[in-house]
Parts: structure tokens; C-alpha cells; sequence
């Protein structure tokens, strides 16, 4: 095969082993699989324009590798198709409560349970290695956001959805809680029937409500402004003009998709995996700011919430804090960690302490 994705494979019945994959993937528990070829067209001028503009921050990652993220076939050689597939992840529906509660703690839904990218990886994995033995042999690599692949562009063209205004995957008949993920493969499949259409209309719902305007338009974030990135992929000290519009969202945010119309149609997963752990859906900032290092590793043992570290998350935490009541809780624990070693994690408990004692006086 070349590595122009044009298969030396020949396949007795595509379509009959399509079914059969389709069968197999349901069993493991995704909701919704499709195929596409490794042409992403336009995708790849919108990337470089995304990147261009520098829209993608302090995320080298995502200009590095050239064009393999979307180029597959340059990614894995030989590639030919790309298994797309989803699984929901809903679990908790507490969310505008939470955001609701200044003094509580808003993370982000798709964190609260397990970290996705073991458990999909491994259902993957099981899933080729199926195919393998049905087909007696053909090339699989799977991928779960740990490489660069355009995961949302594939499973549009896969049929699985359409990319929206907020710049997430959203299928009309399950909004956008879902995790995505990919098989690389030579294997030439059917291809699916991609999503032409997008069904945003004039809905700007979620343009408008951004907390930190991170919109320069539609289909096109500003990544820098995003509060996802700023609790999560941003190393350093996060502006100060942002810091108030943050609100009590200290890992991540789901705004753009709480107020999209399509999130009605959100179906609530069926894996345990993905149910909130240790009472995080709905924590109070002052006791997740108070915990020691040693009880944040242990109470996001297995999350994808560890992998921001503990000096993040007091970070992050103090900026919350800073935008809550100036309660006496609140402003003890603060001073608790304000000669804390982490010269980041001091900046911002300052910042936090001036914007209470601000409230206090009613300024």
C-alpha cells in the first residue's frame, strides 16, 4: 500500500464486516461508530489558519508533527480508513446548580469519574484485535487524544456529527457529551456517510454566554480566553482581566455546551467508570483548597484531574475562591497557604485575598 491511503487490500464482503464491527463495537459499549477515508481537505487550512493566528496559545504540541494531524496516512503508513467511534459520558446532572453555587467548586463533567483515555483505549484495543481474527490479519493503531489526530474532523467526515459554532463535535441525537476515539487502519472499509450539514441555524447561544469571550466568531476559538485552557494546559500566572469572568469553574468548563439547544438530546452513559468519584461533582472550593498534596494524589487517583498537579489546582482554586463570598472560611484558607513554596500558587492567593477584602469593605 502507498502512503497516500490506497489500499493493496481486498475485502470479500466490506459491508458484511462493517455489521459485524458495528455489532462489536456496541457490545463494548460505544453508542455510535463510523468510517472515513484519510482525506481531511479543508480541515488542514483551518488548522494552519487556527495555529497561524495563534489561537492555540502556549499548546506547542499542536504545531508540531507538520501535517500528520491531518494527514493520517504521513501519521501511520498505510492508513487507508479511520474507524471513528463515541461514547457518552453524562453521568451527573447537577452542572448549573453547581455554577449557580459561588461557593462551590464547577469541574468539568467529563472529568468527574475515571480518566476515559485508559478505559476507551482499552475497549480499542479489544475492538481490532477482533477484527484482526475475523479478518485474519490488517493494520490497527487506536488513538484516544494521545496523538495528533483531528479526532473531531474524522468523525464528521465519519458521519458521527457535525463540528458546531462552539467547535465541538455535536450529534443531533446526543448533543456533545461524548469522548471520541480512532482506529488507524489499511484495511479498505466502506466509508460512512459524513455529516454535510450543520444544524446550528442562527443559534449563537453559545458565542454569546461565553464567560470569557473566548469566541473570535463562529467555528473559531481563541483559545487563550478559554477558560479550559487556562485551568488546565496553561502552565504560568493566568491574566488578571480574565480571572474574575472565571467564576467558580477551577478545572475546565462546559458553558458552550450547557447552553447549546442540542445538549436536550444528551444521553446519560451507561458506564460506571464515568460516575463522579469522591464527591467532586459538587465539592466546596474551600475544602478541595485545603487539601495537601498527598490528598490530592489520592482523591484523583485514576483521573484526568491529576494531570494538571497540585500547584495548578491551588492555582485555580484561589481564583475561585477570589471570586466567592468573603466568608471567614474563605478567607482563612487562603491564608493559610499564603507563604506557600509555589511562587505561582502565593500570586494568585494575594490576588484571591485582595478581592475578598474588597467585598468586605463593599467596595
Amino acid at each position: 500500500m502507498s502512503s497516500q491511503g490506497v489500499s493493496q487490500i481486498t475485502l470479500p464482503e466490506p459491508e458484511a464486516l462493517l455489521a459485524k464491527i458495528r455489532l462489536w463495537a456496541d457490545e463494548l459499549g460505544f453508542q455510535q461508530l463510523g468510517v472515513s477515508d484519510v482525506d481531511l481537505g479543508e480541515h488542514e487550512s483551518y488548522l494552519q489558519k487556527w495555529l497561524d493566528a495563534g489561537y492555540h496559545g502556549s499548546m506547542e504540541y499542536m504545531a508540531r508533527h507538520g501535517n500528520k494531524r491531518s494527514r493520517p496516512a504521513e501519521l501511520v503508513p498505510d492508513t487507508c480508513r479511520v474507524i471513528s467511534l463515541r461514547m457518552d459520558y453524562l453521568a451527573d446532572h447537577s452542572a448549573m446548580e453547581v455554577l449557580a453555587s459561588s461557593e462551590k467548586a464547577y469541574i468539568s463533567r467529563y472529568t468527574l469519574g475515571r480518566d476515559y483515555h485508559k478505559l476507551i483505549r482499552k475497549r480499542l484495543a479489544q475492538l481490532a484485535a477482533r477484527i484482526e481474527k475475523e479478518i485474519t490479519g490488517g493494520q490497527f493503531r487506536a488513538f484516544v487524544d494521545s496523538a495528533p489526530v483531528l479526532e473531531r474532523a474524522i468523525a464528521e467526515q465519519a458521519g458521527l456529527g457535525w463540528i458546531a459554532k462552539n467547535t465541538m463535535l455535536i450529534n443531533p441525537d446526543a448533543g456533545s457529551w461524548f469522548f471520541l476515539g480512532e482506529i488507524y487502519t489499511d484495511l479498505p472499509l466502506p466509508q460512512t456517510r459524513s455529516q454535510k450539514s450543520k444544524h446550528c441555524g442562527t443559534c449563537t447561544a453559545c458565542l454569546d454566554l461565553c464567560p470569557t469571550d473566548a469566541f473570535v466568531g463562529p467555528f473559531e476559538l481563541d483559545a487563550r480566553r478559554c477558560i479550559s485552557y487556562l485551568t488546565i494546559e496553561h502552565h504560568g500566572s493566568i491574566d488578571p482581566e480574565l480571572r474574575p469572568l472565571m467564576g467558580n469553574r477551577v478545572f475546565g468548563c462546559d458553558d458552550c455546551q450547557l447552553v447549546c439547544p442540542w445538549t436536550k438530546f444528551a444521553q446519560e452513559t451507561g458506564e460506571s467508570d464515568f460516575k463522579a468519584r469522591h464527591g467532586l461533582a459538587d465539592a466546596e472550593l474551600v475544602e478541595l483548597f485545603l487539601w495537601d498534596k498527598e490528598t490530592y494524589l489520592s482523591r484523583t487517583e485514576g483521573s484526568a484531574i491529576r494531570r494538571i498537579g497540585h500547584e495548578r489546582w491551588l492555582r485555580n482554586l484561589a481564583v475561585g475562591l477570589g471570586n466567592g463570598p468573603a466568608s471567614n472560611e474563605a478567607i482563612a484558607a487562603l491564608r493559610s497557604r499564603s507563604e506557600f513554596p509555589s511562587e505561582l500558587v502565593r500570586e494568585h492567593v494575594e490576588w484571591a485575598l485582595g478581592q475578598l477584602e474588597a467585598k468586605s469593605a463593599g467596595v
